[in-house]
């Protein structure tokens, strides 16, 4: 993930090159700091709302070492809906208390407030009312098992459904273990939610429909391809699949605007030599397939970018974490 830290003071410049230690060895971590407390390694900003502006789209987790009002302040301008925002994270400048503010569970914000809390000797202070009454939580399965929530206002009314212990249906055509008791795979239900590529299937009166990101891009193209090019060519080579079910693109070369269109779906880029490869003549598709799982697209041509894309196996864990 893209993580943004921003500081203000000296006591939280000082929290944020901590911060950035800790989240660097799994995600992409810039720090931001206020011009008159700053560093070598750290961007300078004198407008926190304009800088989070300029980030606020490629950023997937914002972490605040200030005052909360002034985070909110900076983030309130730039927020949509539940499934697009940003995680968004306070801490202190004191450094006792790690606060997720938006986005605890499907943005992961929870998750990582507690390893912030626990590297950094703080306290994580989690509000959402699922790990109060620590029971299904809709959004933390799906961010562990890399699912797309299709329908924010379902999700909401499953949600609540939980907490008012209504009983879940489930119905999924990927394999599964340990179902929580919150959720059944027999009889009727009002509510319930439904794991399947096909999001026309609604098997109950309130349906939440999850796809699983597990599409995998091979592709090639030259060295001076626009991102322009790129994003059009995925586009239209994923026509009735959707851009957001990408969990990985290969190549057998580092381009520079594939690498950027990467960073900004927050996927991984892979690339796999020549000697990798069984020389035949679908080159992406062999380094598709390289991540295993079976050929969906054969290698087409689209505008000098071929692509090719390969679907991954799934396995649905509902005691992992997100």
């Amino acid at each position: 993930m893209n993580i943004a830290v921003f500081s203000v003071t000296e006591n939280g410049r000082q929290i944020s090159v901590r911060a950035a230690e800790v989240l660097s060895a799994e995600h992409r971590v810039s720090r931001y700091c206020f011009h008159k407390h700053t560093d070598d390694n750290a961007a300078v900003f004198w407008n926190m709302g304009s800088m989070v502006g300029r980030l606020f789209e490629r950023s997937d987790v914002f972490i605040f070492v200030c005052a909360c009002g002034i985070a909110v302040r900076a983030a309130a301008p730039y927020l949509g809906t539940k499934p697009d925002d940003p995680a968004i994270i306070v801490m202190d400048d004191g450094g006792r208390f790690v606060i997720p503010v938006l986005s605890g569970h499907i943005g992961s914000a929870n998750h990582i407030a507690e390893i912030l809390a626990d590297s950094l000797g703080s306290t994580a202070v989690i509000t959402t009312s699922e790990d109060e009454a620590g029971g299904f939580s809709l959004e933390s399965f799906a961010a562990a098992n890399d699912l797309i929530i299709c329908d924010g206002k379902a999700a909401k009314e499953i949600s609540s459904a939980v907490l008012h212990d209504e009983k879940i249906g489930f119905f999924s055509n990927y394999k599964h273990s340990g179902l929580p008791e919150e959720l059944t795979e027999f009889g009727v239900c009002r509510t319930g939610i439904c794991i399947d590529a096909n999001t026309a299937v609604k098997p109950f009166d309130v349906t939440v429909n999850l796809v699983p990101k597990n599409i995998v891009l091979g592709i090639g193209c030259k060295s001076d391809t626009s991102a322009e090019a790129v994003e059009s060519a995925v586009t239209s080579a994923l026509d009735g699949i959707g851009i957001k079910r990408i969990c990985c693109i290969a190549a057998v070369s580092e381009v520079p605007e594939l690498c950027s269109f990467c960073e900004k779906l927050g996927v991984p880029f892979k690339i796999y030599g020549s000697a990798e490869l069984d020389g035949g003549e679908a080159e992406c598709e062999q380094i598709a397939l390289k991540s295993g799982g079976k050929l969906i697209i054969k290698e087409k041509e689209f505008d000098g970018i071929s692509i090719a894309a390969a679907e991954t196996p799934v396995f649905l864990d509902f005691e992992s974490k997100s």
